[in-house]
């Protein structure tokens, strides 16, 4: 495998055109200088430039040459991500993680990319984002055993458990369950004081905690 050509610092890439802007300005002479698929370097080029669906074309492209290297498929699953095309994401993040199990940054992405299609595709059934939730959540825990000390990976994690409370806590819903919303919002509050354990300071996660115990005491 190929993999010299990508430092670490290419999982540990965060949702934010800042960060992603500097770490690809770090490796990118680097990255194109030593690897030798074309497609591979074309499709850095393209994420350094913010172009996510040229990237995602390249890197595609460079498959299936590249199937079997993560740090290849998790830039591909990345731009997927970042294009919006969350579906794809999740099945290339999977095929990361079929390579490297304790990829955090995979499934830290694979989770997100799991909550987004949960409360924006409305042609899914209760059942189905419900699903979707608990796997966010399954992989956010994974990646929080790789990694206990990040802040975001609880944060997101709450999200996901404030989701699912809202998902399984609307009166009149199909999978309406009072006790299964409860623990859900229980636990949201619990990964948001995590969160605050870190910086106590952060007025958006206090916020974020009040409501959660609104929404569950409010519960019908």
């Amino acid at each position: 495998m190929k993999r010299r050509f990508l430092s670490n610092q290419w999982k540990t890439i965060k949702l934010g055109m800042a960060s992603v802007a500097l770490a690809l300005l770090t490796l990118s002479v680097q990255a194109q200088e030593q690897h030798s698929n074309a497609n591979v370097r074309l499709g850095q080029k393209a994420l350094l430039d913010g172009d996510f669906k040229g990237a995602a074309a390249h890197l595609q492209k460079a498959l299936p040459a590249e199937a079997n290297d993560p740090d290849v498929q998790y830039l591909l699953g990345y731009s997927q991500f970042q294009s919006g095309d969350f579906a794809k994401s999740i099945e290339t993040f999977k095929k990361v993680l079929a390579l490297e199990a304790k990829h955090g940054s995979a499934l830290y992405y694979k989770a997100k990319a799991s909550n987004n299609i949960a409360v924006s595709d409305s042609k899914l059934n209760n059942n189905a984002k419900e699903q979707l939730l608990k796997t966010a959540i399954e992989d956010y825990s994974k990646a929080i055993a790789i990694n206990a000390n990040d802040a975001k990976l609880y944060q997101n994690r709450a999200i996901a458990y404030r989701d699912l409370g809202i998902l399984t806590g609307t009166t009149g819903a199909a999978n309406y369950d009072k006790a299964k919303a409860t623990d859900a919002y229980n636990k949201a509050v619990t990964d948001y004081e995590k969160v605050l354990s870190y910086d106590a300071s952060r007025k958006d996660i206090q916020t974020e905690v009040k409501k959660a115990k609104v929404y569950r005491d409010n519960l019908k």
